[in-house]
């Protein structure tokens, strides 16, 4: 499965977002100058995270982006489905019942074993990625990457 580059960039966006002080915001701008993104396209990502209720947004000179939710409430699945959808990656076309191997119909009653392990395997991942939260991930950064990232992308000193 290959998801888009926008997955990655709300993934550490969000990450991002989450080592800020509380109620402190950044800006498309200041996010798409941190990683180095498209602001345009970045601001419809962050957009989505808002409407998935992951993000808050306020607008003016001090506007921008901060989580909506506390980091331990926000999972990498909630983030990744907010910018790439809910639907599987697979999708079964029973090919089984087509061409000169095509099975015959009394062949095809149950569910093609194919579909089902990919359906399988595709809960699998959203359970592992529904079992990782935001706190989980700030849990594992470096001391200092807090400091150093609002520093970097805030101006706000360090401590």
């Amino acid at each position: 499965m290959k998801l888009p580059a926008s997955t990655e960039w709300v993934l550490h966006c969000a990450t991002t977002l989450a080592q800020l002080e509380p109620r402190t915001s950044a800006s498309t701008a200041q996010l798409a100058q941190y990683f180095d993104l498209p602001p345009a396209y970045l601001a419809k990502q962050l957009k989505a995270l808002v409407r998935a209720g992951l993000l808050s947004a306020t607008t003016g000179p001090r506007g921008g982006f901060r989580l909506a939710r506390p980091p331990a409430a926000i999972t990498l699945l909630a983030l990744v489905e907010a910018v790439d959808g809910t639907s599987s990656p697979y999708e079964c076309r029973e090919i089984r019942q087509q061409g000169s191997g095509a099975l015959p119909p009394e062949e095809c009653r149950r569910t093609c074993v194919l579909a089902q392990k990919m359906a399988e395997a595709h809960q699998a991942w959203r359970g592992s990625l529904d079992g990782v939260t935001l706190a989980d991930i700030l849990a594992t950064l470096p001391p200092a990457a807090r400091a150093r990232t609002r520093s970097r992308l805030t101006g706000a000193p360090t401590s």
